[in-house]
């Protein structure tokens, strides 16, 4: 990540070098000026992230306390064994590995890291060779760089900070290609490693599923355009609600403390607002350098150009900074989702599509790092390939879902 921080930096230096040779004397303002900018506008998103940040955090720390994530699993499970066969062998992996998925769906970040840690760790028990990833190990890494999200909480924060009319307007667009993301990869590496995936269990839920993401579609689609609005904005709010109303009458039944439970988890989203900053400055400096440099714009119209000259509509190439940054890091693809919105919108094709492609996707190079290196592994033999191809099933849905509900 280092090397494509400096090349950002270094390649609008020189942009703004080349604007300079050819005359333009404010190039070098231009460039300053945009990085004084870029680091107010990170404090500024960061601080106005806080009360919505601490809200969440205090509710999902009422799905952690009352262990949904656990009661989840146990529904998980039997559909994981028919695509991780190597969950049978290590019985004491598959809660660690559905607890892990569960998490991720709901949103619970801070616990599905962990418990994707000691997921690994249980299935390297059952591996012949230590420094090889498994077959299980790369199904189940695939399974966390494109896991369906049922709670996109990072996406639908940031479009209510930069003022969205409706922030969960993109809710089922991004539902659809988180979904088409996940199935592309299964596919994908079962394929590879000969998996049936005709059983009656996966044929069952895939077919439910996608009968319910089609209908509801459909519905959006098929419905006069401010009928459609209005029913795409009560679905999104609608299943928020619903998840809500899961966690406290979870946490209830439980018999954990709500209030304390949220005030702890609140604390902690107040903490990690403050810092993503650093984060947030560095990278949206960097995109700030390229785009006051020219870089980026060269860049994009090249693109434009080429898919213009094959007869396509080019508006989306404004939402491909996040496309291209979000397999490489989460914090550079949401610096990139920030710009696209401050730059055309939030509200605007582009904006939407930039939400859309950002919850659609995982940050592929960052998660294989981070789980096969926690367990020594050195040969990651296909898993890159698989993690990509779902990585490029999100985000062709994404541009493609995004022309059909918004343009």
């Amino acid at each position: 990540m280092h090397r494509l921080f400096s090349l950002f930096f270094l390649a609008g230096i020189a942009g703004a070098v080349i604007q300079l040779m050819a005359g333009d004397m404010e190039a070098p303002g231009r460039l300053i000026n945009a990085l004084w900018e870029s680091a107010d506008l990170a404090v500024e998103v960061s601080l106005g992230l806080i009360g919505v940040l601490a809200l969440w955090s205090g509710l999902f720390r009422l799905a952690e306390a009352s262990r949904l994530a656990d009661r989840i699993s146990g529904w998980v499970t039997p559909v994981l064994a028919r695509v991780m066969p190597g969950i049978a062998r290590t019985p004491e992996a598959a809660a660690p590995v559905s607890m892990n998925l569960a998490a991720n769906m709901l949103g619970l970040d801070n616990a599905a890291t962990p418990l994707g840690l000691k997921a690994m760790e249980s299935l390297q028990k059952d591996n012949p060779s230590p420094r090889s990833a498994t077959n299980s190990q790369i199904m189940f890494l695939v399974l966390n760089t494109s896991s369906v999200t049922l709670v996109p909480v990072t996406v639908l924060l940031f479009r209510a900070q930069q003022g969205a009319e409706d922030p969960a307007l993109v809710y089922l667009p991004l539902l659809m290609a988180t979904t088409i993301s996940t199935l592309v990869g299964v596919i994908v590496t079962a394929r590879v490693q000969k998996l049936p995936l005709a059983s009656p269990l996966l044929l069952t839920v895939m077919g439910v599923w996608l009968a319910v993401l089609g209908l509801l579609g459909a519905v959006v689609l098929l419905a006069p355009a401010e009928a459609a609005n209005t029913f795409a904005s009560l679905l999104g709010n609608g299943i928020l609600l619903l998840v809500l109303s899961v966690f406290f009458i979870a946490a209830w039944r439980s018999g954990v403390d709500s209030y304390d439970a949220f005030v702890e988890g609140a604390k902690e989203g107040f903490t990690l607002a403050v810092k993503i900053i650093p984060y947030l400055v560095a990278m949206l400096a960097a995109i700030a350098m390229l785009r006051a440099g020219g870089v980026l714009g060269l860049f994009l119209d090249g693109i434009r150009s080429g898919v213009g000259a094959l007869g396509l509509d080019t508006r989306f190439v404004d939402a491909l900074p996040v496309a291209l940054l979000k397999p490489l890091s989460g914090s550079g693809a949401r610096a990139a989702m920030v710009d696209v919105m401050q730059t055309h919108g939030v509200d605007s094709l582009a904006g939407r599509m930039a939400a859309v492609m950002q919850g659609s996707t995982e940050t592929t190079f960052y998660v294989l790092t981070v789980y096969f290196g926690s367990v020594g592994i050195r040969d990651f033999r296909y898993a890159l390939w698989c993690g990509l191809a779902a990585d490029a099933a999100g985000l062709v849905s994404a541009i493609f879902l995004s022309y059909l509900f918004f343009a």
